[in-house]
């Protein structure tokens, strides 16, 4: 790890501004007091993207913070580190950013004082508030987080409204302005905006420890172009949001920024806000991607066994995983024992993680998947792991497992965060991985603990097992919103594709909207490194599409989004080692495109191509294999069909 931090004490008068640049000069981020109010404002190469926001932090029983300070001094710096990551978008990582520390004082009798931090990347600002321990504060209780972000201008913005804090991130996205959106609607993280004429920007927030997760709510009015945060209430005491001893600060409140939005799809910004590795050794964090019983219904054809939550049925999915390379198979609910106890959420039992049901030959399924040489990842009900997780994490590391796929927490208040890292923390103990599911979005806590692969927080592809949800247009925008946040299991890999007017709703062999080349193309578009391959093992039997599968990677060296809109289309390529592996989605309407491949740099290349066929608006399964000589200057024509793709691979010439 390479670190330089450069420091300047600066001591400032009351009422002054202090701001700080990014290395390249295009992000500012600056602070003021004027009048005695606290505010900040961003600004993206020299015009405003938020103009004059409030700061501020409400107290129990306790005069607000922010309304009443004066910045009585300033720190700058710089930051510039490189790290590598076991999976991610790029690898290395660069950290690099000029940094601000600015000291406010209070100006009422009590004369409290905290500490605004704030750092400004090239593609983004962020700053968080740090509270130390002073006798006004030694008990700090937050009963709400009023942080504006006020848009310099009525932007395009790309909401996923929630119902309220209870909530696993599932749902539409809309595109609406900040001036359309209601008071009195719960707006999820990230938001995608963009400011006309001045950036395509992002709000979200990094490094939650200790706190709640933030929402953002239209302020000031209708006609206001301003944004309120609000955060997840605590689940004993609504009235508070936060409950801790101080010293404590924030999570960092992010905006990201770029001239097109791709540039905040390669962002690194988030796990940079994020501390160091704890985990020393990392080669056991292996990404990769895995066979999956669970979104087929738990299918298998032309088998000599009943097919379900069975040893023959877990054998079978982990022989199909074998012989196509993959190095995981995820068992997903139904393996535990039943416990007695209390009920959880639709009526099903508690189960016990330490004993399976009559039908699961663990110790049997364990030594074949050893012999086949493939690792088993285990499904569990949060409430189970809350209950067992001292027990059952030694086990499973005796038994062998990979990793824990945790379910169903669908909140994201103070306790719940903290139980999030309890369960990472405890789950590196004993080399596990960690897949949340039913999870609030990614805050870059998979730098600190890498064993945190992925997590869902997503209208995946499990809706349309029961729904008509998910659509090409919906995995269009996700690419631009919820991935901007971090790793997001999709669970991609549907081969039953049909036309919207085909599709039909169903538990067993779903179907999937869009066509094949569509699907294919997710692999690349969407990050995750766990991934799944969701159906069934013989849909893919005689599939030619399934080499693609079969060869793109879970972690990347390098993302670079060729280019796309959240309305129109996406091109995302990405390098694991020396080979490219490119994807590009359309919503339901037809797209031509052109792929310059200048990203490839120097040397011959091979491109195979899987692109929709001629009839594929109406034959969706239907794609055309083709095998290209390319080089960097290349410039490959793209045709997709409604709700169409196309994925390639792009390996050197030996």
């Amino acid at each position: 790890m390479r670190l330089l931090v450069a420091t300047l004490f600066l001591v400032v008068s009351a009422g002054a501004q202090t701001s700080i640049k990014s290395p390249d000069g295009a992000v500012e981020i600056a602070f003021s007091a004027d009048g005695g109010k606290l505010a900040y404002t961003v600004a993206y190469r020299g015009k405003p993207v938020l103009a004059k926001s409030a700061m501020e932090l409400d107290l129990q029983d306790q005069m607000p913070l922010g309304p009443h300070v004066r910045i009585v001094g300033s720190k700058t710096g710089a930051m510039d580190e490189t790290y590598t990551m076991p999976h991610g978008k790029s690898n290395p990582v660069r950290n690099m950013c000029g940094t601000l520390a600015v000291e406010v004082e209070e100006t009422g009798h009590l004369m409290r004082r905290f500490t605004v931090e704030a750092r400004a990347y090239d593609d983004g600002a962020a700053f968080r508030y740090a509270i130390p321990d002073q006798p006004s504060l030694h008990d700090f209780h937050l009963a709400a987080e009023k942080t504006e972000f006020h848009f310099a201008k009525d932007p395009m913005t790309y909401p996923l409204i929630l119902d309220g804090f209870q909530t696993a991130y599932e749902d539409d996205y809309h595109e609406l302005t900040v001036t359309a959106l209601h008071p009195d609607e719960l707006v999820a993280l990230p938001l995608l905006a963009h400011v006309p004429g001045v950036a395509w920007a992002a709000i979200t927030e990094a490094d939650i420890d200790n706190y709640a997760g933030m929402y953002l709510t239209h302020a000031r009015g209708m006609s206001s172009t301003a944004l309120q945060s609000r955060l997840a209430p605590l689940a004993d005491e609504p009235g508070l949001v936060v409950r801790s001893a101080a010293p404590l600060h924030s999570p960092w409140r992010v905006i990201m920024l770029g001239d097109e939005p791709g540039r905040l799809v390669e962002s690194n910004i988030v796990i940079n806000l994020n501390p160091p590795s704890k985990i020393a050794d990392t080669s056991w964090i292996k990404p990769g991607k895995t066979a999956w019983d669970w979104w087929s219904g738990t299918y298998a054809e032309g088998v000599n066994f009943t097919p379900g939550m069975n040893t023959a049925t877990m054998e079978h999915y982990i022989d199909f995983a074998s012989q196509a390379g993959f190095p995981y198979m995820l068992i997903d609910a139904g393996w535990a024992a039943s416990q007695p106890g209390p009920a959880y959420g639709a009526g099903r039992a508690a189960a016990d993680l330490t004993h399976t049901r009559p039908e699961i030959d663990m110790p049997a399924i364990l030594a074949h998947a050893r012999e086949k040489h493939v690792r088993v990842w285990l499904w569990a009900h949060w409430t189970d792991i809350s209950r067992q997780m001292d027990e059952a994490f030694p086990l499973f590391e005796k038994w062998g497992i990979a990793g824990v796929k945790i379910d169903f927490m669908n909140r994201d208040d103070q306790w719940m965060v903290n139980f999030y890292r309890r369960v990472v923390e405890k789950a590196a103990a004993h080399h596990l991985m960690i897949d949340f599911h039913g999870a609030y979005k990614p805050d870059g806590l998979r730098r600190t603990w890498p064993n945190l692969v992925t997590r869902e927080g997503v209208m995946g592809l499990e809706y349309s097992k029961w729904s008509a949800r998910i659509t090409p247009d919906h995995n269009l925008i996700l690419a631009f919103t919820r991935m901007l946040a971090g790793p997001m299991d999709y669970t991609p890999g549907g081969f039953n594709n049909v036309t919207a007017a085909e599709f039909v709703p169903r538990q067993k062999q779903p179907m999937v909207m869009g066509t094949r080349a569509h699907e294919l193309a997710l692999y690349a578009v969407f990050e995750s490194a766990l991934q799944m391959v969701s159906d069934y093992p013989e849909a893919y039997k005689g599939q030619k599409e399934f080499d693609y599968i079969r060869a793109v990677p879970a972690a990347w060296d390098e993302t670079h989004v060729v280019a796309g809109r959240p309305d129109d289309f996406i091109t995302v390529a990405r390098r694991h080692g020396r080979e490219w592996f490119v994807g590009s989605i359309t919503g339901w309407h037809a797209k031509e495109v052109d792929i310059p491949l200048e990203f490839l740099g120097r040397g011959n290349f091979i491109a195979e191509i899987y692109s929709d066929a001629p009839d594929a608006d109406v034959n969706p399964k239907h794609t055309v294999r083709e095998e290209k000589r390319v080089t960097a200057a290349t410039l490959l024509h793209v045709k997709m069909a409604p709700g169409g793709g196309q994925a390639i691979r792009i390996r050197p010439v030996e």
